[in-house]
């Protein structure tokens, strides 16, 4: 196939074009408009694939997307580019409600005019909302979103949805819990821990830290979206949990240990507004249909995720800074 994929350059995004390059025969159209989270840096090891293209744009860019989907006519989208920040969302809400909410809406309604076999929207547990012990969201559940970036992922969830019913177009959704891996900007809570770590600066934990979330590796999550491209049913929605629930406190403690640092490293400050107490997925459905479970058991992908910032810390140096922000000049103004 022929994948036209959003946010390729971004932390789970370019995760998948790489895992597209390596592991199959299908080729790429990346379209991203390289916001603070987008990194071309990324994708360096498929920058000179032959099945590899970059379009730098914005989703929410009616006629781009119509240029793209009319010139590359791709078989399928999966759709990753979104604002995911939360403390970003609460003190910002603008952004996500026109990328996340608008942008999944242009790329919606372009599709419906240029057809295609496949549209993967790729969203989040957050949209089910804090769950008490000991259930965990099935895609059956009912959405009860907390922050206004949960909120926009909801309603473009359910603009998709609306879609498949309403035009047939061949939507299927996932739902992920937390990702974690290599590459992700330090602004979530594991790559920010590592990266504070290393640099003996304090690791800010929200409240009492005592907020659980589902871990998943990257690779695995990608790989779940792979198995729902080529296997899953149209119109279906598709959960891919980690299988591992741990309290944020918990996954601090271990970065201190993995990095031998001190844990009066940890700086307990005032938790965000509307901070939810616990995420929790289940992935029965997927599994059962195509077989996908994660192959990465927590603290061996934490151990490799530390070891990848460790050797890559001019990479998260360039990042903070904004400097990689002239990598898209300077690596493809020529081009």
């Amino acid at each position: 196939m022929k994948i036209l994929v959003t946010g390729g350059a971004g932390f789970i995004g370019s995760a998948f074009v790489r895992l597209l390059i390596a592991e199959t025969d299908h080729s790429v159209v990346n379209l991203d408009l390289l916001t603070y989270a987008g990194n071309l840096e990324n994708l360096a090891p498929v920058d000179h694939s032959q099945r590899y293209r970059f379009v730098h744009g914005n989703i929410c860019d009616g006629k781009l997307v119509d240029k793209v989907l009319q010139e590359e006519k791709p078989d399928a989208i999966v759709h990753f580019a979104a604002e995911s920040h939360v403390d970003r969302s609460i003190l910002s809400p603008e952004p996500v409600i026109e990328t996340n909410f608008r942008g999944t809406f242009t790329l919606l309604d372009s599709a419906r005019r240029n057809p295609l076999a496949r549209f993967v929207h790729v969203s989040t547990d957050e949209v089910y909302g804090s769950l008490e012990q000991p259930h965990d969201a099935t895609e059956e559940y009912p959405l009860n979103p907390s922050s206004p970036y949960s909120a926009s992922k909801a309603g473009s969830d359910l603009l998709a949805r609306s879609y498949f019913v309403t035009y047939k177009l061949p939507v299927m959704i996932t739902r992920a819990s937390n990702n974690y891996g290599p590459y992700q900007f330090p602004e979530k809570l594991i790559p920010l821990m590592i990266a504070n770590a290393f640099a003996d600066r304090p690791l800010p934990v929200y409240g009492d830290g005592m907020q659980v979330r589902d871990w998943l590796f990257v690779d695995d999550h990608c790989r779940g979206i792979l198995s729902v491209l080529e296997q899953g049913q149209v119109g279906e929605i598709y959960n891919v949990g980690g299988n591992r629930s741990l309290p944020n406190l918990d996954v601090v403690h271990q970065i201190l240990a993995l990095t031998g640092k001190p844990e009066s490293l940890i700086q307990y400050v005032k938790d965000r507004p509307g901070h939810d107490r616990r995420y929790a997925l289940s992935s029965e459905k997927l599994t059962k249909a195509t077989g996908w479970e994660p192959l990465v058991d927590f603290e061996a992908g934490l151990a490799k995720t530390i070891d990848w910032y460790r050797t890559n810390s001019a990479w998260v140096e360039r990042v903070r800074s904004g400097a990689y922000q002239t990598y898209y000049e300077q690596n493809y103004a020529k081009r």
